[in-house]
């Protein structure tokens, strides 16, 4: 059978969503009646995990999925292994399939998961690149069908990689999704016309009070993931009027959900009242992660 991989929510088929989050459901379940099976699903697996950028939820959330159930997870990073002296992601991907059943990649750029890929024999799934992030949007998602959202407003940068993934991933799950931003801030082109294939129910708008009244959910996109933000920078300037803050909030719907895929810049751009407040399912969804590692360990590696 063809190995499977993660790289992107971009061309997976409704019907890989929908299983995942399915088998999602059944982890959590699972958990929540504290059952065990006499053997774990994954028991004498080995994942492989090369950490390019920081990440504190993805390395845990990953960490702890393949001990749950009943592997182990090895962590790489640049300073640890051989790509820090400059060894090619393919002479990589080679070599780990020697050793380990998975890897898992959180890189710069989207081209080195699709290398690992192409030159590794077992599953490679993206921990997050330039383009995509699908771990952060399938618990995202599932999330949303958990509270019974069939829309949400994405406000802020519709083109980081959080963003793009959950733009697809929304489209191909039915959700009605409005992109509240600044002028000039258009999704990428690639990833609205494939929610556009999906027959998704788009919307775009420039005014946050006006783009979060019909929501059912509103998802902050961060401005600058993992980057500094000065004083007079322009993104900065451009960005600041779409804060999601308790005006906002109280323009949306009452029972309106607030999500965020974290680390959140409290005060920037979203305030802590809002964070905190009772419409937050903030760490609901972080939790939801774990869930969603599982599900997708099991369904790469043949176990379900």
């Amino acid at each position: 059978m063809a190995k499977k991989d993660l790289l992107g929510v971009k061309g997976m088929e409704a019907k890989e969503l929908k299983e995942l989050l399915k088998l999602t459901a059944a982890m959590k379940k699972e958990v929540g009646q504290r059952r065990r099976t006499a053997v774990p699903p994954l028991q004498g697996k080995t994942l492989g995990m090369i950490f390019e950028r920081p990440s504190t939820r993805t390395r845990v959330s990953f960490e702890v999925a393949m001990t749950q159930l009943g592997g182990h997870a090895i962590y790489l990073d640049l300073g640890g292994s051989q790509l820090g002296r400059g060894e090619s992601m393919a002479d990589t991907a080679r070599a780990l399939s020697q050793f380990v059943d998975a890897v898992l990649a959180r890189v710069y750029k989207h081209e080195e998961v699709e290398e690992l890929a192409r030159y590794g024999s077992i599953p490679v799934i993206n921990g997050m690149s330039d383009r995509e992030h699908p771990c952060q949007a399938l618990g995202d998602v599932f999330t949303m069908q958990e509270k019974g959202r069939k829309s949400v407003a994405i406000v802020g940068d519709p083109q980081t990689s959080v963003a793009n993934s959950l733009l697809v991933a929304c489209a191909k799950l039915g959700i009605k999704v409005h992109i509240v931003c600044p002028p000039g801030y258009m999704p990428r082109e690639e990833y609205l016309r494939e929610a556009e294939k999906a027959g998704a129910d788009v919307r775009m708008s420039h005014d946050v009070n006006e783009g979060v009244r019909e929501a059912e959910a509103i998802y902050v996109a961060t401005w600058k993931p993992g980057g500094a933000e000065e004083e007079g920078d322009e993104k900065m300037r451009a960005f600041l009027p779409f804060q999601v803050n308790s005006a906002v909030l109280a323009r949306a719907k009452k029972n309106c959900i607030v999500m965020h895929p974290l680390p959140a810049r409290r005060g920037v751009e979203i305030t802590s009242e809002v964070l905190d407040s009772r419409n937050s399912v903030v760490w609901e969804q972080t939790a939801n992660r774990l869930h969603v590692q599982k599900a997708i360990l099991a369904y790469l590696l043949g176990k379900k």
